[in-house]
């Protein structure tokens, strides 16, 4: 028989266990900031756009997202692939996403570098051997862009636990055009990509939690 000493430290250990069960399960809390990939404008700079052909449900189908698009931008001597996605299952979006956006391509080379002309946001790069082709894509948390997000999601996940969820964006790019060669910081590909963030963080931010 448990004495009943333990009774009261053991009720408040089984609420507290409750609480994350409750907020996730039961209510379903998560964080709106009233940002969406979907207003990422159609023209950035001399880059113009076109639609990708998927299927409406792909993007919850793979990423678990509902604020997604695809789309090809060209200008005169490029075209780059542009996908952008927001989701709250954080691991669906970082967990190798080239897999999915970039599959059977073999992008053996991979580096972390900087954003031309912002120091503050990391990029993860991927290249094929040959540099025929280049990837490049940003992970963006809470006003945070994020360098390593294995420890990013360990360093929050006490957090976590106790509070509603927020979504992360993911921006990823891919070029496949001799050009793909171009050293990053002066790349076709890094110039798209700080404009596509530019577009999405200049809108206004409206922050609700929605259960």
């Amino acid at each position: 028989m448990l004495s009943t000493r333990y009774a009261i430290p053991i009720i408040i250990l089984l609420a507290l266990a409750l609480i994350p069960t409750t907020i996730h399960s039961y209510i379903g809390a998560i964080v709106n900031d009233g940002k969406s990939a979907q207003t990422i404008a159609l023209t950035l700079g001399k880059f113009t756009s076109t639609p990708a052909k998927r299927n409406s449900q792909w993007g919850m189908d793979i990423f678990g997202s509902t604020d997604w698009f695809e789309r090809d931008y060209q200008d005169n001597q490029h075209e780059i692939r542009l996908f952008v996605a927001r989701a709250y299952d954080h691991k669906r979006l970082y967990h190798h996403p080239e897999l999915a956006l970039s599959y059977a391509q073999n992008l053996g080379k991979k580096e972390i570098l900087t954003l031309p002309g912002h120091p503050e946001i990391p990029v993860h790069v991927l290249s094929k051997e040959d540099h025929s082709m280049r990837v490049a894509y940003v992970l963006l948390y809470d006003g945070q862009f994020i360098k390593n997000p294995i420890s990013h999601q360990l360093g929050e996940s006490f957090r976590l636990l106790f509070s509603a969820r927020k979504p992360m964006t993911i921006f990823y790019t891919s070029q496949s055009d001799p050009s793909a060669n171009t050293e990053f910081d002066q790349s076709a590909i890094a110039d798209l990509l700080s404009q596509a963030i530019n577009s999405f963080q200049a809108q206004t931010k409206t922050i609700s939690e929605v259960n």
